[in-house]
Protein backbone atom coordinates (compact mmCIF):
# COMPACT_ATOMS: atom_id res chain seq x y z
CA UNK A 1 0.00 0.00 0.00
CA UNK A 2 1.35 3.40 -0.90
CA UNK A 3 1.36 5.96 1.87
CA UNK A 4 0.28 9.54 1.28
CA UNK A 5 0.77 11.78 4.31
CA UNK A 6 -2.48 13.20 5.67
CA UNK A 7 -1.12 16.74 5.57
CA UNK A 8 -0.67 16.36 1.80
CA UNK A 9 -4.26 15.16 1.40
CA UNK A 10 -5.53 18.08 3.47
CA UNK A 11 -3.78 20.51 1.11
CA UNK A 12 -5.94 19.31 -1.78
CA UNK A 13 -8.82 21.56 -2.85
CA UNK A 14 -12.18 20.65 -1.32
CA UNK A 15 -13.53 19.23 -4.57
CA UNK A 16 -10.56 16.86 -4.90
CA UNK A 17 -10.89 15.75 -1.26
CA UNK A 18 -14.61 15.07 -1.78
CA UNK A 19 -13.79 13.05 -4.88
CA UNK A 20 -11.18 11.09 -2.95
CA UNK A 21 -13.63 10.34 -0.14
CA UNK A 22 -16.26 9.23 -2.66
CA UNK A 23 -13.81 6.92 -4.40
CA UNK A 24 -12.67 5.43 -1.09
CA UNK A 25 -16.28 4.94 0.05
CA UNK A 26 -17.21 3.30 -3.26
CA UNK A 27 -14.28 0.89 -2.91
CA UNK A 28 -15.45 -0.04 0.61
CA UNK A 29 -19.04 -0.50 -0.53
CA UNK A 30 -17.88 -2.77 -3.37
CA UNK A 31 -16.22 -5.06 -0.82
CA UNK A 32 -19.07 -5.32 1.70
CA UNK A 33 -18.66 -9.06 2.18
CA UNK A 34 -15.27 -8.42 3.78
CA UNK A 35 -16.98 -6.50 6.58
CA UNK A 36 -19.38 -8.87 8.33
CA UNK A 37 -22.07 -7.32 10.51
CA UNK A 38 -22.43 -8.25 14.13
CA UNK A 39 -25.84 -9.50 15.17
CA UNK A 40 -26.36 -6.28 17.13
CA UNK A 41 -25.67 -4.15 14.05
CA UNK A 42 -27.90 -6.34 11.91
CA UNK A 43 -30.79 -5.90 14.39
CA UNK A 44 -30.26 -2.12 14.42
CA UNK A 45 -30.32 -1.96 10.63
CA UNK A 46 -33.49 -4.05 10.56
CA UNK A 47 -35.06 -1.75 13.16
CA UNK A 48 -34.22 1.33 11.09
CA UNK A 49 -35.61 -0.26 7.94
CA UNK A 50 -38.87 -0.90 9.79
CA UNK A 51 -39.21 2.78 10.78
CA UNK A 52 -41.59 5.00 8.81
CA UNK A 53 -40.13 6.84 5.82
CA UNK A 54 -38.67 10.15 7.12
CA UNK A 55 -39.75 11.94 3.95
CA UNK A 56 -37.90 13.27 0.94
CA UNK A 57 -34.13 13.13 0.89
CA UNK A 58 -31.52 15.00 -1.10
CA UNK A 59 -30.04 13.14 -4.08
CA UNK A 60 -26.27 12.56 -3.85
CA UNK A 61 -25.60 14.79 -6.85
CA UNK A 62 -27.48 17.69 -5.23
CA UNK A 63 -25.59 17.23 -1.96
CA UNK A 64 -22.27 17.23 -3.81
CA UNK A 65 -23.27 20.42 -5.63
CA UNK A 66 -24.21 22.14 -2.35
CA UNK A 67 -20.94 21.10 -0.69
CA UNK A 68 -18.88 22.33 -3.61
CA UNK A 69 -20.69 25.68 -3.59
CA UNK A 70 -19.80 26.10 0.11
CA UNK A 71 -16.09 25.42 -0.49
Amino acid sequence: MSHIPLDEILKLPLEERLDLVERIWDSIAADQAALPLSEEHRRELDRRLDEPDPGPSVPWEELQKRLREQG
